[in-house]
């Protein structure tokens, strides 16, 4: 049986746009479109629902459901409420962070310190929706949503000194399932906001254990630890363009072994540990033939550690996962790798 396509989702920048044309409409008089249609950058027209509208006596307000797809997005049935108001003649649309919508603390990111976080990508799409409505507009345009604040807490907005809530984000509009766009904007930002704050080593990490044990063995402030995840490869290549001086990778066993493959997404569904070449590591140091083959069958990559016994398994690994990464990067990085058990112990480093 073949699984059926996987439904592609809204971007925040686009509930946004469709909530914010639809005041806007109401707002001069023509009542709330609902479904209310947008244009997106790429030519797609899609339609929303409304789940709120209110008019005020100079002001209008509409909500719509963010439907992220198949895509696993944290803001998957958030709402994205928009209130437009008149301003000043001449003013042109201005942006405000409503409840739930954080702001920007930090330099380095998209958009200056004390705006609010809406992306310069999704302000375009708002303001070109907004005229569709109506050539002259100076509006105010404030952004919520509900609940956003706590959303924001399991997403990396805090350490990139966005506080108060979520981001309005979204190139395109369109989310595509898996795609993990916003995890990758996240590690993008995080790299840009270090740069600013002028550090100059940076430490990619696969997980919360990696990022304990980068803070303890490299005594790193917080924000420069990249939480990079499964996605080693949205880092280096992003490193590649927008270079540091030195970047240490720190993670699981397992996860720096698919390095050492050669696979830059380290997520179970996009690659695999190749126990053939643990095995072969095993054999190049002087395991014995029992124990490579062993190795060959082994369950998990931690069971081919555990074969390993005191032969330096973990520096091998740590060793080629270096290499594939300086390979990435071009150069120009210096580089160094630290490879950890499920306790956060050290079993590997290549320097």
């Amino acid at each position: 049986m073949i699984d059926p396509p996987l439904r592609k989702g809204w971007t925040t920048g686009a509930c946004a746009a469709a909530a914010a044309k639809a005041a806007f409409a109401a707002l001069c008089g023509h009542g709330f479109p609902d479904p209310v249609t947008i244009r997106l950058p790429r030519g797609e027209s899609p339609g929303f629902v409304l789940s709120r509208r209110e008019r005020g006596p100079n002001s209008a307000t509409a909500g719509v459901i963010k439907d992220a797809g198949d895509d696993p997005d944290i803001t998957h049935g958030a709402e994205i409420i928009a209130t437009v108001e008149p301003a000043t003649k001449g003013s042109g649309v201005t942006f405000r962070a409503g409840a739930g919508v954080g702001r920007i603390t930090l330099p380095g990111l998209p958009v200056p310190p004390g705006e609010p976080a809406i992306n310069p990508g999704p302000r375009q799409q708002i303001i070109a929706n907004l005229h569709d409505v109506a050539a002259d507009c100076d509006l105010t345009v404030t952004l919520s949503i509900p609940g956003g604040e706590d959303l924001a807490t399991k997403t990396l907005n805090p350490r990139l000194g966005i506080l108060g809530g979520l981001s309005i984000l979204g190139t395109t509009g369109v989310v595509l399932p898996y795609s993990c766009a916003a995890w990758v904007h996240s590690i993008h930002r995080g790299v840009d906001v270090a740069r600013a704050a002028g550090l100059s080593h940076l430490a990619g990490c696969t997980g919360k254990t990696s990022e304990a044990a980068a803070h303890r063995l490299l005594g790193l402030p917080d924000l420069a630890l990249m939480d990079m995840g499964d996605m080693a490869g949205a880092l280096l290549k992003y490193l590649r363009r927008h270079p540091v001086e030195r970047l240490t990778l720190v993670g699981g066993f397992a996860k720096l072994a698919k390095l050492a493959a050669g696979h830059l997404d380290l997520h179970s569904k996009a690659s695999r540990v190749d126990q053939s070449l643990l095995a072969a590591m095993l054999a190049e140091l002087g395991a014995e033939p029992e124990r490579v083959e062993a190795a060959r069958g082994a369950a998990s990559a931690a069971q081919a550690l555990i074969l390993a016994g005191t032969l330096p398994l973990g520096d091998r690994v740590a060793r080629r996962a270096r290499e594939v990464a300086l390979a990435t990067l071009s150069g120009g990085i210096e580089i160094s790798v630290i490879a950890i058990d499920r306790t956060g112990k050290v079993v590997g480093r290549a320097d």
